[in-house]
């Protein structure tokens, strides 16, 4: 008794020492003028950059990201996938081919703070600046940045004169301050997958010639100088106005800025009385300028949906942007293709805008955990389309698991703890990050039972916005709305490859008792519900709690269900035993809602279906 006590004394100490550590992040400000010449697909941009230290630490030395420089030959994303086993065909082995006038290059000139002119090193899509004075914490850091880039030809989101005739895609295309958080700087080049950054405003000026309409994240400052369909205006420039013009645009709790530009794109502005209004850009010879405004309407429907279900969009407006290649989120913003079906379009759609969500405002690090974005705007679209097309989204999910199934017990699978861009193949990152993180919330959907799983991911969105949260912040507000211990379950789904398998044996129907094993055949545990059915009469509905942890709860379940003793998660084997009134049993099925990832359904059911020959 002595040890056990003097265990929970020490854990005790060890919540109360966590709980008093202060969370902190960074912050930013960014004024940014561009002069952008597409003669060349060039621009020269100056930055004044802002960067408050909020952390613990002084540091000597700050980075950034400089992704254009991606878009080179043998650069380490073209490496990556000309290495890769299943590279995306979008890149392949494009950028090897690029010509000196179609790459993408980001060349820094001069970097200053104050008067201080400063050094700085250049390794592909990252740059060290070496501070002559160290930054000590609650310290405020003035940088001047001016540099010249290329647009490269398009290959993977960003880019020129794509395959639907975009003329540019400017996305990942101004020098980033990289992240600095409680595991340091954030410095991962760009490879392939997708991006992180501090929070904070955005102030930019881009000049450009008159012709082209621009979209951008943020509101636009000057919609009476620009015209181009803002504040009510036509299409195209003001009557009378000079061939270039300057647009500008601010964002306020951003942590990225991004624009598409095009001579041709027609501008619709969706006003939407709950919020947020919706601006369509797209080229009206190249789509079904029908089903683009339709799409318009399902998005004000997408939007009522989330903010009841996942929490409140917290920004004015949403911009769907013609360009790029498939769909591509930024704050405030997506690029998506535009010439595809009705059905297509509206999913696309769809799930892009709801990582405005999950990669806008939670913001979690997908360089590490993707699965919490990817995933988790996967499960949400399944939902909000369900809610679309009258559809129930759990057997949308269904197909989602046995898929996830098939993968986990191939020889590609890998836990879902790897680092994005370190995964053996992208079919391993593609069907964990979007698969497996999608069934991650269904599976605790299952343990909480919906009413209560949907208050949890709203508490999630509501504690964790702006803030970059990490699993176990996930996991905390999941216990927290709960009541239960999830480490065991977290430990299953992020650190391994192990699947769930239940089967039923040993069935006894006698006369006065009826009998049968619900067996744990896999590795990982899970609550258990079994419906068993007869010839005649209604069947008997069972749940059997599990014990992982100590902590024991069931979801909110209807009245018909008998809630069974717990299952110790150490045991293989269960015993359901009751006295038979002398009805025949037909069926017996475990999990009847098919709302766990289960590996092998067959042996779900007895009797067990026969085969097809």
């Amino acid at each position: 008794m002595k040890y056990w006590t003097i265990a929970i004394m020490a854990l005790g100490l060890s919540l109360s020492a966590f709980a008093q550590t202060q969370y902190w992040q960074q912050e930013i400000k960014y004024d940014m003028q561009i002069v952008f010449h597409p003669e060349d697909h060039q621009f020269d941009g100056v930055q004044h950059i802002v960067y408050t230290n909020n952390s613990p630490d002084t540091l000597r030395s700050v980075y950034f990201h400089l992704y254009l420089n991606a878009f080179q030959p043998k650069s380490m994303m073209d490496e990556r996938s000309r290495n890769l086993p299943d590279p995306d065909d979008r890149v392949g082995s494009r950028i090897l081919g690029l010509k000196k006038d179609e790459i993408g290059f980001q060349h820094m000139k001069t970097i200053t703070s104050g008067e201080d002119t400063l050094s700085f090193e250049v390794n592909g899509t990252l740059m060290e600046v070496h501070l002559n004075q160290p930054l000590a914490p609650g310290g405020e850091l003035q940088l001047k940045t001016e540099f010249r880039a290329q647009v490269p030809v398009q290959i993977r989101r960003t880019g020129r004169d794509n395959k639907e005739g975009i003329d540019y895609s400017m996305t990942q295309w101004y020098p980033k301050m990289a992240e600095y958080d409680y595991d340091g700087w954030n410095l991962f080049p760009y490879i392939a997958r997708e991006f992180h950054g501090v929070w904070g405003e955005f102030d930019v000026h881009i000049n450009m010639p008159a012709a082209y309409t621009i979209a951008a994240t943020g509101t636009l400052q000057n919609p009476d100088e620009i015209g181009h369909g803002y504040n009510g205006h036509p299409q195209g420039p003001i009557e009378g106005a000079a061939d270039r013009l300057t647009w500008h645009f601010r964002a306020d709790r951003v942590h990225d800025f991004a624009w598409a530009a095009d001579t041709d794109y027609t501008h619709e502005v969706v006003e939407n009385e709950n919020g947020p209004n919706f601006h369509l850009f797209y080229l009206a010879d190249s789509v079904d300028v029908d089903n683009w405004i339709e799409m318009g309407n399902y998005a004000v429907q997408c939007a009522d949906i989330m903010n009841e279900k996942f929490g409140v969009y917290p920004y004015e407006h949403y911009s769907i942007v013609q360009g790029g290649d498939g769909g591509m989120e930024y704050p405030m913003l997506t690029l998506i293709v535009g010439d595809i079906s009705k059905s297509g379009l509206i999913s696309v759609m769809v799930h892009e805008f709801l990582h405005s969500w999950y990669q806008g405002v939670v913001a979690t690090n997908e360089a590490l955990y993707p699965w919490m974005d990817e995933g988790f705007t996967q499960y949400a679209q399944m939902y909000v389309l369900a809610q679309f097309f009258d559809r129930d989204y759990r057997g949308m999910l269904d197909g989602m698991m046995q898929r996830y199934n098939g993968y986990a017990s191939s020889d590609i699978a890998e836990p879902l703890s790897i680092l994005a861009d370190h995964y053996e193949t992208n079919g391993a990152y593609g069907t964990n990050s979007y698969v497996k993180g999608a069934i991650v919330l269904h599976q605790l959907n299952y343990l909480f039972g919906e009413e209560l799983f949907f208050e949890a991911m709203q508490n999630y969105f509501n504690q964790w916005k702006f803030k970059h949260p990490n699993p176990r912040d996930f996991k905390r507000v999941m216990e927290q709305t709960s009541g239960l211990e999830l480490e065991w379950f977290f430990n299953y789904f992020l650190y391994s490859t192990q699947q769930l398998d239940y089967g039923i044996s040993n069935v006894e129907a006698k006369r006065k008792q009826i009998g049968f094993m619900v067996d744990r055949i896999d590795v990982i545990p899970m609550p258990v519900k079994v419906v068993v059915e007869y010839e005649e009469g209604e069947p008997d509905y069972f749940y059997i709690p599990l014990n992982a942890n100590g902590v024991i709860r069931q979801p909110d379940l209807d009245e018909k269900w008998q809630v069974l003793s717990p299952w110790n998660w150490v045991s293989k084997s269960y015993s359901i035993e009751y006295a038979n009134d002398k009805r025949k049993v037909s069926r017996i099925v475990i999990d009847p809602d098919h709302m766990t990832v289960d590996a092998d359904r067959t042996n779900n059911v007895w009797p067990e279906p026969k085969k097809e020959e």
